[in-house]
């Protein structure tokens, strides 16, 4: 089967993440993180954000999401977030059922949202009879593949912080962000006024992790017992942090993520000079979208699996990986191009 262009969740592991778990599968260590390769991984991280941070490892992006989320919120407030959020759309609920907050979702073209769309929802604040703002939550990148700039995370960080707010971001694809943007990981979180941050390791090369990381330390003291009452509390915690400290190392994350987006900015722009096709977002990271022909859809998708974004528009998502090849992306718009010539 060839490789898909349905997510970056279905791509294998880096040989050099799936070394390292072999490189820890001998003899015993401490569980429940208090190995020294947790402490290392720990340490990698710092090297990236900086000192006076607290990383916390768990085994998936919904529940990095919802245990951030859950650690600043009391069941009284409401998260602002874009219509389009993994944690409105694609989080079955968690979100609102873990943390007892409601999500209030804000429509937007292109998944990015602004301080002004967010004035529109802080009327009701101290009013006892109205949920009370408490976090902005954005992802970066979008769920659409578009960026915020470092200046327009300063700009909602700033935002939140006047008017005792937290900012948080979902950063699934953080790595890939970062390579578009030609920055570092901390200048578009820490520097640019992130409170917590959801870290994706999953989608960029590693099997199984993400991290929680929270740099305001005040809500770091009781987090070890939420993550354990949300059952994120690996006992074998050195197969997680080995995969990080791989990750970290080397500028495997970035060479990771920069080949990825590669390999989208080639799909769009040979997708998009075939007949009937239209990009219909920026390509800033790793995925694509498109409109296509309706009737082209399940018949590409016999050869290629990939997912439908939007049914009535024929929009679809190509996502692209770490393990994706230009021989890949040659073949599918190869195929695409044969199917919408004969539809």
């Amino acid at each position: 089967m060839p490789r898909s262009f349905a997510s970056d969740n279905n791509a294998g592991v880096h040989p050099d993440i799936f070394a390292a778990l072999q490189n820890v599968n001998i003899g015993h260590a401490i569980g429940y993180c208090d190995d020294v390769y947790t402490k290392r991984a720990e340490a990698k991280f710092q090297e990236h954000f900086g000192e006076n941070i607290d990383v916390f490892f768990v085994f998936g992006g919904t529940a990095a999401n919802v245990l951030g989320l859950k650690a600043v919120t009391h069941s009284y407030h409401a998260v602002l977030c874009a219509e389009t959020a993994h944690i409105n759309v694609d989080e079955c609920g968690a979100p609102e059922h873990i943390t007892g907050c409601k999500l209030l979702a804000i429509p937007t073209p292109d998944g990015k949202i602004t301080v002004a769309q967010i004035q529109g929802f802080m009327h009701g604040v101290g009013d006892q009879h109205h949920v009370q703002p408490k976090v902005i939550s954005i992802t970066q990148p979008t769920e659409l593949g578009t960026l915020y700039s470092p200046q327009e995370i300063r700009d909602l960080a700033d935002y939140a912080h006047q008017h005792d707010l937290v900012l948080h971001m979902d950063g699934a694809r953080i790595a890939n962000a970062a390579a578009t943007l030609g920055v570092t990981l901390a200048d578009i979180t820490r520097h640019a006024g992130v409170d917590i941050l959801s870290f994706g390791g999953t989608k960029n090369g590693m099997m199984y992790g993400e991290a929680v990381i929270l740099f305001d330390r005040r809500y770091a003291a009781n987090f070890r017992f939420i993550r354990k009452q949300g059952m994120q509390l690996a006992s074998k915690m050195r197969f997680i942090a080995a995969q990080f400290e791989a990750l970290l190392a080397n500028d495997l994350w970035l060479r990771n993520a920069i080949h990825a987006n590669t390999m989208a900015q080639q799909l769009a722009t040979s997708a998009a000079v075939i007949p009937g096709v239209n990009i219909t977002q920026n390509v800033q990271s790793n995925a694509v979208f498109a409109v296509i022909p309706h009737d082209c859809i399940a018949r590409l998708q016999e050869y290629y699996f990939f997912y439908v974004w939007n049914e009535p528009r024929g929009e679809v998502r190509w996502m692209t990986s770490f393990d994706t090849t230009e021989e890949d992306v040659r073949n599918f718009v190869r195929c695409m191009r044969e199917v919408v010539k004969t539809s």
